[in-house]
C-alpha cells in the first residue's frame, strides 16, 4: 500500500512538471550572453535584395562630402538585411545596413555592421566597411576597408555617432 501511494505520488509530480515545462513559452528570447557578430564578404551577399527602407535623391548638406553629399545627381539607397529595427532605441546584433550612393561622377556602397561584445562599446559596436557591388569588402592598398574608429580617419563613426537611433540616422 505504501509502494502505490509512492509510485501514485511519483507519478503525480512527474505529471505536472510536465504540464509545467509544456506552458513554458518558446518565444521568449534565451538571455544572450556577450556575442559577437563578425562580417565577412559572405555577409553582405545580396545586399541589394535586402529591404530597402529609404531613399534619397540630391544634395543633402548634412551629410557635407560624405556619401555623395554636395551631387544634386546622387541617389541613395538604404537598405536593412531581415527587416532588422531598434528595439528599445539599439539594434541587435548581427544588424547589418548597407547604403548603396550613384550619381553622375560616382558609385560607392558602405555598410554597417552591429558586432556586439564591446567591440567599440563607446561607439556602440557598429563597425563600419566599404564594399563592392558583390558585397565583398574592399582592399585598397593592402588595407581591408572595414572598421570604427581608424577607417577614414573616424569619419564614419564621428557621423553616425550624431544620429538619434542608435547610430543608424533613417530610423
Amino acid at each position: 500500500m505504501k509502494t502505490t501511494k509512492t509510485i501514485s505520488m511519483l507519478a503525480f509530480l512527474l505529471t505536472a512538471m510536465v504540464f509545467v515545462q509544456s506552458c513554458k513559452d518558446d518565444d521568449e528570447p534565451e538571455p544572450t550572453t556577450n556575442n559577437e557578430f563578425v562580417a565577412d564578404d559572405a555577409s553582405f551577399a545580396g545586399w541589394d535584395s535586402w529591404d530597402l527602407i529609404d531613399t534619397k535623391n540630391g544634395i543633402d548638406p548634412s551629410l557635407s562630402g560624405a556619401h555623395a553629399g554636395n551631387d544634386s545627381t546622387a541617389v541613395r539607397k538604404i537598405y536593412v538585411k531581415d527587416a532588422q529595427k531598434a528595439i528599445n532605441g539599439a539594434y541587435p546584433t548581427g544588424t547589418l545596413v548597407v547604403k548603396h550612393m550613384k550619381s553622375d561622377s560616382m558609385e560607392m556602397i558602405t555598410a554597417m555592421a552591429k558586432r556586439g561584445n564591446n567591440f567599440d562599446a563607446v561607439n556602440n559596436d557598429w563597425e563600419y566597411f566599404v564594399i563592392m557591388a558583390d558585397g565583398k569588402i574592399v582592399v585598397d592598398n593592402g588595407t581591408t576597408m572595414r572598421g570604427s574608429t581608424g577607417l577614414m580617419n573616424g569619419m564614419c563613426v564621428g557621423c553616425h555617432s550624431k544620429a538619434t537611433t542608435d547610430y543608424i540616422f533613417t530610423e
